[in-house]
């Protein structure tokens, strides 16, 4: 596959099949180069999207606990951990959280991204300028459509690998 910015486009394979995401460095840099350097580091692979509101969003990204191939995976703190990377500094920006918008995850300290991200199923505008937008899904958002919803989730998908484009 052709992609128009390899370098930053990133290609998950999910449970649920393939979701292409162009990354936006132009919005949030610092974002995107965590997620290329956890992504390069195998860091996303396996980990199962723990949060998942219909209507709303499909959340994952929690390297430390919600990764099933690893000896901490723990579906009860699942979305509770990030990387061993610092968090990191609030990236706020004018985009819109409407269809297919990947943006950070974070706790009530608006400086307290790590790793966990989430996809928007549908418009979610109250988000704008509070979460750190970081990139767009250009393809595969139908595969997103079928992850398993749950709060947390009983039998989650997960992230099979993730990608940098220009890595395959």
């Amino acid at each position: 596959m052709a992609y128009k910015d390899p370098e930053n486009t990133i290609v998950m394979e999910t449970t649920t099949g393939t979701v292409v995401i162009e990354l936006r460095p132009d919005l949030a840099p610092d974002h995107v180069a965590r997620i290329k350097e956890l992504a390069r580091a195998g860091e996303y692979d396996g980990v199962v999207f723990h949060r998942v509101i219909d209507g709303f969003m499909a959340q994952t990204g929690d390297v430390r606990f919600g990764n099933k191939n690893s000896d901490n995976y723990d579906p009860s703190r699942a979305g509770m951990g990030g990387s061993s990377k610092p968090d990191l500094k609030a990236e706020f920006n004018d985009a819109n959280h409407a269809r297919g918008v990947c943006s950070m995850a974070r706790s009530q300290n608006p400086n307290s991204a790590n790793s966990q991200f989430f996809i928007v199923f549908e418009d979610a505008s109250f988000l704008d300028k509070q979460y750190t937008v970081w990139g767009q899904v250009i393809e595969g958002m139908e595969n997103v459509d079928k992850i398993e919803r749950g709060e947390p989730v009983r039998d989650p998908d997960s992230i099979v690998s993730m990608k940098v484009a220009a890595d395959l």
